[in-house]
């Protein structure tokens, strides 16, 4: 990207292979943390009631709490797998910056929240609303957006946001995909071969790792 001399540079690129390892990282981290969890609401009233030799109607409440658990943490891994889908986008296309993203809506799902955003890019106007979930699972919505993020992808098929620092990761989507058809239907066969690469064109997989309702 471009800049004129009125125009500071931009920050210095986040290294894909450190942001992809510290999300994997927080990945783990979540997981871990519900695994253990599960691990002391089944192993406390076991432990207990082998201890005291009651079998108390209260003991089996925590145990029931850790056999939801652990199936919701299981299900949930499966959403966690877009790490790897922003893994290959990573590999696929360079990071570049991007003055700001706006957001817009926040919605709350049972497998990570997800946000509408708005991906500015200098000298264009009428950037899509994007749909974008933290590959890591967290919930919150990272500070420093406003003075600027990387992308790493091609905004009419999706691609993967870099807040500031590094350390948060998002997978973003186009909010409205058939709306943005005719943007994708006018891509060169390059853009098209290496959304392809990076496994962006397909709508199936969209719907799955983004459902807003979910």
């Amino acid at each position: 990207m471009a800049y004129d001399a009125r125009t500071p540079a931009p920050p210095e690129a986040p290294d894909a292979a450190q942001v992809l390892k510290a999300n994997y990282r927080a990945l783990v981290g979540l997981f871990a943390l519900r695994l253990l969890i599960t691990a002391l609401l089944v192993a406390i009233p076991v432990t207990l009631s082998r201890a005291t030799g009651t079998n108390s109607f209260l003991l089996t409440l925590p145990l029931v709490a850790g056999m939801f658990l652990l199936v919701h943490t299981v299900y949930r891994f499966l959403y966690g797998l877009r790490v790897f889908r922003c893994a290959r986008v990573l590999r696929t296309y360079p990071l570049e910056f991007h003055p700001r993203v706006v957001k817009k809506r926040e919605r709350w799902t049972r497998y990570g929240n997800v946000f509408e955003v708005r991906v500015t890019t200098r000298g264009q106007h009428g950037a899509p609303l994007m749909l974008a979930v933290n590959a890591a699972g967290r919930r919150r919505w990272p500070e420093g957006t406003d003075e600027g993020v990387w992308f790493a992808g091609d905004l009419p098929f999706g691609g993967v946001m870099v807040a500031p620092g590094g350390k948060e990761m998002f997978f973003l989507k186009p909010a409205d995909w058939d709306k943005t058809a005719r943007h994708r239907d006018e891509a060169g066969p390059e853009r098209l071969a290496r959304a392809q690469q990076a496994k962006l064109t397909d709508r199936t997989k969209r719907a799955v790792m983004m459902r807003p309702g979910a």
